[in-house]
């Protein structure tokens, strides 16, 4: 019998944000079989928590299960409100975590958080890093469920690293340091390596303005395209050869997962869920944040070493492979049809 799921969270889609999890998520199960209502799509905040709330109410009583994207901001308030309309109505909920600050969120409020995840039917997290900090403090329900993808819409190649172009994208916001990687270009020039950089993304809190003006004030051209669909950056990766990431907090990157799979070469920062998904200097590499030298060491590591940077983006590619639907489609079934444990095995 198919099964109906609410799936509450970001179903935004406008100049400001990236493709959200919800969607990919939504559009995945439904090839599956399963029939899932989105909310919300609202703008204004306090009207999409009324949304995602009203629509509890109307729809809870058809629906199987609740999926709640699950954030450490104030998007966690959001999560917080819907989990007890669900409890009221006796809908069995299921929040996604999300964030690599969610750990401190747990230290900072534990009643709200078990008022949250405790009474969950269980807790999906992207990543290892999430999995473990809330083992820590205390909740064992949580099921590991990497974010997916449909690899055989990424095409991987080997890319020589003569001149440096580097890829940049996330969203513009402050909390992914963009600042750090105008610097990288910087640092780069100034040693005489012929280098570019592209930082594709959507500008979420005024961050672009601040890295086009870092640029101008150090005399470096940043390519900045906005907001790519999927089909537009994996196009775009083509002519980039370094991925970078640069934030400061961080979970389970899709960008950094979806590069891995391009082949492009991975220097990120080591925060949060980093260490989890790249092993530093097998298929990736991983360095302190804030450090520019250290990320313009590595790129020049990857340059000298073709032979090295070869092995570590295959070995990138083999493990991407185990984040493609066809693996994780399972996992997502067990937990919405209430089979046993496929995850375990």
């Amino acid at each position: 019998m198919r099964k109906n799921v609410l799936y509450l969270g970001n179903n935004l889609s406008n100049p400001k944000t990236n493709v959200s999890y919800m969607k990919g998520l939504t559009k995945a199960l439904e090839g599956e079989g399963f029939k899932v209502v989105c909310k919300s799509a609202f703008q204004n905040k306090i009207a999409r928590v009324l949304d995602m709330v009203k629509g509890t109410i109307v729809y809870g009583y058809r629906m199987d299960n609740v999926l709640i994207d699950t954030y450490s901001t104030q998007n966690f308030y959001y999560a917080l409100v819907v989990s007890q309309v669900c409890r009221v109505l006796k809908l069995p909920y299921i929040p996604i975590l999300h964030g690599g600050n969610l750990p401190q969120r747990l230290e900072q409020n534990p009643k709200l958080s078990r008022m949250l995840f405790k009474p969950a039917k269980v807790l999906v997290s992207p990543s290892i890093y999430l999995k473990e900090a809330f083992n820590k403090q205390g909740f064992t329900n949580v099921v590991y469920i990497p974010n997916s993808l449909q690899l055989q819409n990424y095409p991987f190649s080997i890319r020589p690293i003569a001149n440096i172009n580097l890829l940049w994208v996330r969203s513009f916001s402050e909390i992914y340091n963009p600042c750090l990687a105008v610097d990288i270009l910087k640092a780069l020039q100034d040693q005489g390596y012929n280098t570019t950089l592209c930082m594709a993304g959507p500008d979420t809190d005024g961050a672009l303005a601040k890295v086009k003006a870092h640029a101008k004030a150090l005399g470096v051209t940043v390519n900045t395209p906005g907001k790519l669909t999927k089909a537009e950056w994996i196009t775009l990766a083509k002519d980039y050869n370094v991925f970078i990431n640069t934030t400061n907090f961080d979970n389970m990157p899709v960008s950094v997962i979806e590069a891995m799979a391009l082949g492009l070469p991975i220097v990120s920062t080591n925060v949060g869920g980093m260490p989890f998904l790249i092993e530093d200097g097998v298929d990736g590499v991983l360095v302190p944040p804030h450090n520019a030298e250290a990320f313009v060491e590595a790129i020049l590591t990857l340059r000298t070493d073709a032979k090295g940077t070869t092995t570590m983006v295959a070995k990138a590619r083999y493990k991407v492979t185990l984040f493609d639907w066809g693996c994780l489609k399972a996992r997502w079934k067990a937990v919405l049809d209430d089979t046993k444990d496929p995850w375990k095995s």
